[in-house]
């Protein structure tokens, strides 16, 4: 008999955790529902500025970085932006200090308004172009030339509040490979 009542308790349980489990599915479904079907608008409006400034991450030291970008179109923005990072490396007993300084134009496109993304968040990809003057002791053994380069970046941000944002994004392709972690302040 305490068997029976066991397995009748336990099926009753059973049971009142499904039903607990389909509402709270029901509860988070509804919510990510009316997260993607809030009013999404273009990030950064057509003539509005918006700077960017940050650390990143990279095989060749980390960089810090400054940037702008320019809202041209309703999800299109250009942009420019500058970098430094300063690195050491030892080779046969020999340490390397080396510093490289780059300067890269930028154009993303925004994907809010075309997955209607809210508008706290900024999601974008986009191509970069830029020059970097890689500096390092005569002697030096490693690699580490100027030059030109064209790369690929993808990233996002979360908006705190109408004019304040962090960002991340990844890139390759180029010297300014890696990534990056900063803020946004739009003007």
């Amino acid at each position: 008999m305490k068997a029976l009542t066991f397995v009748q308790n336990f099926i009753t349980h059973s049971q009142l955790i499904k039903i607990k489990m389909k509402k709270l599915s029901i509860i988070l479904l509804l919510s990510v529902i009316s997260l993607f079907t809030v009013s999404a608008q273009s990030p950064l409006d057509k003539g509005r500025v918006q700077l960017n400034a940050g650390v990143g991450f990279s095989g060749w030291g980390v960089p810090l970085y400054v940037g702008m970008d320019f809202g041209v179109s309703r999800d299109i923005t250009l942009g420019f932006e500058g970098s430094f990072r300063h690195y050491k490396e030892n080779y046969s007993e020999t340490k390397y200090n080396s510093t490289i300084l780059g300067i890269s134009a930028n154009g993303n496109y925004h994907f809010n308004r075309v997955l209607n993304i809210p508008n706290n968040w900024d999601f974008y990809a986009g191509l970069n172009v830029g020059f970097f003057a890689w500096t390092s002791p005569y002697g030096y053994p490693g690699e580490g030339d100027s030059g030109l380069g064209l790369g690929l970046q993808i990233g996002g941000r979360y908006f705190i509040s109408d004019n304040f944002g962090l960002n991340l994004e990844v890139g390759g392709g180029n010297a300014f490979s890696g990534g990056k972690f900063g803020v946004t302040f739009i003007f």
